[in-house]
Order: structure tokens, then C-alpha cells, then sequence
């Protein structure tokens, strides 16, 4: 018989300590962005690549593949099309990833590009014991570092799960953002337990993400019922709205979704648009970290 309480049943602390774990503490939009910008840019990729069959135990040739086409098509084309247009990105790449395309890791590098944490094979963190999740998140840490010959300073946790102990790895393994929550437009500041952190926060939202609108599960439900050129008129207004607000307009893609041709012209056609605005800098998910780092308060406890 299980004494275990419904969450009607919580008394006031209970529900209230949930809610308090991690939070939003301060907004951490700076009067105006580098070079006097009106407007932030952060545009980001997820190779998952093969991770995410691996990670449930698929391991036959069939999506594999999907996950190749992502490294061995997309990537080079997304990688041409940001020089194009002059724009730098961040990856947040699985260690697995990493280390099957290696070559990939320093074609980002070698582009001006950010290489950042997004767990070890794509990961469930919440079905993960704390040591486990320290310990792929070290390791991915690790091998990130050694393939691209930068530290990564910042993570994205697989699937954007966050448990109740990511924040306490994050601290303790010295990460100095997170993008993977989405209780603001703006970047901002974490606060455990009331407690601040010095880790910023770069936001995200499913409303900027290909993969919502445009994933394909042959025996599941999941269909990709929105046109590609949807997706334009939607990121197209996130981004105005964000430059009327002289705020940070960020984005999350997969080189193996928005990377077929049908869909790359929504990618070209919305970085031309963004970049033919004044007042526009684009930049890493690093960079902004630290414009947005330098905004807080004295009395942070930020990481070193």
C-alpha cells in the first residue's frame, strides 16, 4: 500500500518547494548589445545525429541512417550557409556525435563557431541517478574539449529534460550558461532554492525549434503536419518582435531536420531577412552568456 501523496493532497511547503527548485531570478538584457545592436541573435543546432536511435536501443540501419544524413549532408550545407551570410552559431553536439564525425567538431571550429554540451548519447537525465548524470556530463565535457580544443562553457541538456540535480551539476562541473528552460524571452539568471547561482540562462522555446513542427515517426502518431515555409512567417515574427523590443531572438534546429533542401530555403530566407537589419548582432550562445553575465547584480555568486 503506497502512503505516497497526491499532488491535490501537498500541503503548502510541498508544492511551493517544487516550484522553487530553479527558477528565474534576474533579467539580463543590457541597455544595448555589442556595437550598439538594437537586437541579439542566437541561432543553434543539436547534431543529434545517430544518438537518438542509439539512445533507445534502435540500432538498426533504418534511422541510423536519418542520423547520417544529418552529418554527412546537412551539416556541410548548414555550415555554407552561415558563411554566407556571415552569421556565427552554436552546436550543441552529443559526445557520441562527437566522436563519430569527428571531422564535423573542427569543421564547426575552424567555421568561428561554438561547440557546446548536449549530454553523452542524447540521454533521458531525468531517469538518470545524480552520479550517472555527473558522470556523462564530465565525460561529454571531456571529449568536446579534446575534439574541438575549447572547454565547452555551456549546455543543453538532452531533450531539454532538466532534473532536480542538473543545476547542481551544471555548478559543480563550472558551466557557466544553460539553455535548455523557458521562463523568459530574455536571457536571465538561475536561482536554487532562492539561492542565486551566477549561471545565466540563454532561454528556448518550442515555438523556435524545426523539430515540433517538422519530425517523422513512421509508427507513432508523430507527423510533420506544418509546411516549411510556415515555420518562416512564425521565426520571421519572433524575430521582429524581438528586435521591436531590442531584446534576443533565439533559435533551435537540427542539421538532420531543417537540413533537406525544402526546408533550408526557410533557413536562407530567414537569415536574410535578420541580416538585413541595422542594429543586429549575432552571435554564440557564449557570447550572449557573457553580455548577459555582465548585467548582474554584485552580490551573484557567480562561477568563476
Amino acid at each position: 500500500m503506497t502512503t505516497e501523496l497526491e499532488p491535490w493532497q501537498w500541503d503548502e511547503p510541498t508544492w511551493r518547494g517544487h516550484v522553487e527548485r530553479v527558477r528565474a531570478g534576474e533579467r539580463l538584457v543590457p541597455p544595448s548589445w555589442p556595437g550598439g545592436a538594437r537586437c541579439a541573435v542566437a541561432i543553434s543546432f543539436d547534431p543529434d545525429h545517430e544518438t537518438i536511435p542509439l539512445r533507445d536501443g534502435e540500432t538498426r540501419p533504418g534511422k541510423l541512417s536519418q542520423g547520417e544524413y544529418g552529418s554527412r549532408v546537412a551539416a556541410p550545407k548548414v555550415l555554407a550557409l552561415l558563411a554566407e551570410y556571415g552569421v556565427p552559431a552554436s552546436f550543441f553536439m552529443p559526445a557520441v556525435s562527437a566522436l563519430l564525425h569527428p571531422e564535423e567538431v573542427a569543421a564547426y571550429v575552424e567555421g568561428g563557431h561554438e561547440v557546446a554540451v548536449h549530454g553523452w548519447i542524447h540521454e533521458r537525465n531525468l531517469l538518470l541517478a545524480r552520479d550517472d548524470e555527473l558522470d556523462l556530463t564530465g565525460r561529454a565535457i571531456e571529449v568536446l574539449e579534446r575534439l574541438s580544443g575549447v572547454r565547452p562553457v555551456g549546455i543543453r541538456t538532452p531533450s531539454w529534460d532538466f532534473s532536480d540535480t542538473t543545476l547542481d551539476i551544471i555548478e559543480e562541473l563550472g558551466l557557466r550558461y544553460d539553455s535548455s528552460l523557458m521562463a523568459d524571452d530574455e536571457p536571465y539568471e538561475l536561482v536554487a532554492d532562492g539561492r542565486r547561482t551566477g549561471v545565466v540562462e540563454i532561454p528556448v522555446e518550442w515555438i523556435r525549434d524545426d523539430a515540433p513542427y517538422l519530425m517523422m515517426e513512421r509508427y507513432a502518431a508523430l507527423r510533420p503536419y506544418t509546411p516549411p515555409r510556415a515555420l518562416l512567417e512564425i521565426w520571421r515574427d519572433e524575430f521582429d518582435a524581438a528586435y521591436v523590443e531590442g531584446g534576443l531572438f533565439q533559435l533551435t534546429l537540427h542539421p538532420h531536420v531543417i537540413g533537406h533542401r525544402s526546408r533550408l530555403v526557410v533557413l536562407r530566407e530567414l537569415l536574410g531577412h535578420i541580416t538585413a537589419f541595422e542594429g543586429v548582432w549575432c552571435a554564440t550562445h557564449a557570447q550572449v552568456a557573457e553580455v548577459a553575465r555582465a548585467q548582474l547584480t554584485p552580490d551573484a555568486e557567480a562561477p568563476s
